[in-house]
């Protein structure tokens, strides 16, 4: 006996109801295990890309198109409420102020004096990477990052990093 159109409505609908019952479960499942992982980690909105400013549903759109920008201590400072970290180009209030003759250090801030740049007074002085393998030829290599064309080619002809060291 062939079902009408009546009876196949009312199936569905009984069925809709039926996956709607059983997905408002499973997310309830699913909610309660978010929320012990939340108070197990200590999870904040933040972290979890719940933007409470953007209004969008889409938290991976908003994580993706906004880039932290890390925040620069000061080091010129007018005291008028303008000053720069000494990165990218010199604001116009600080380019202002040097055309009328002013000194760059007039605007360092206490973080640039030289007692709290280093302590003891002493500056920074860089390294020199110290040499491991040398040639005949004056080549070196210092040990680190992949080996060098002329050491690979020694190497091949029979010599050993031993005799290279240097």
């Amino acid at each position: 006996m062939a079902q009408s159109y009546k009876q196949i409505q009312k199936q569905i609908e009984a069925l809709q109801r039926q996956a709607d019952k059983i997905r408002d479960q499973e997310v309830k499942g699913v909610v309660d295990r978010i929320k012990v992982a939340i108070a197990h980690y200590g999870l904040t909105a933040g972290q979890l890309g719940l933007n409470a400013k953007s209004g969008s549903g889409n938290a991976k759109a908003t994580a993706k198109t906004k880039k932290a920008v890390p925040v620069r201590a000061a080091k010129y400072s007018d005291g008028q409420g303008n000053s720069w970290s000494g990165m990218g180009k010199r604001p116009f209030w600080l380019r202002d102020a040097l055309n009328a003759g002013r000194a760059l250090e007039e605007f360092a801030t206490e973080s640039l004096s030289p007692k709290a740049q280093t302590p003891k007074g002493r500056t920074a002085k860089k390294r020199k990477a110290k040499v491991a393998y040398r040639d005949q030829a004056g080549h070196t290599w210092s040990g680190m990052g992949p080996k060098p064309r002329w050491l690979k080619e020694a190497l091949e002809a029979g010599k050993t990093l031993e005799e290279m060291a240097g």
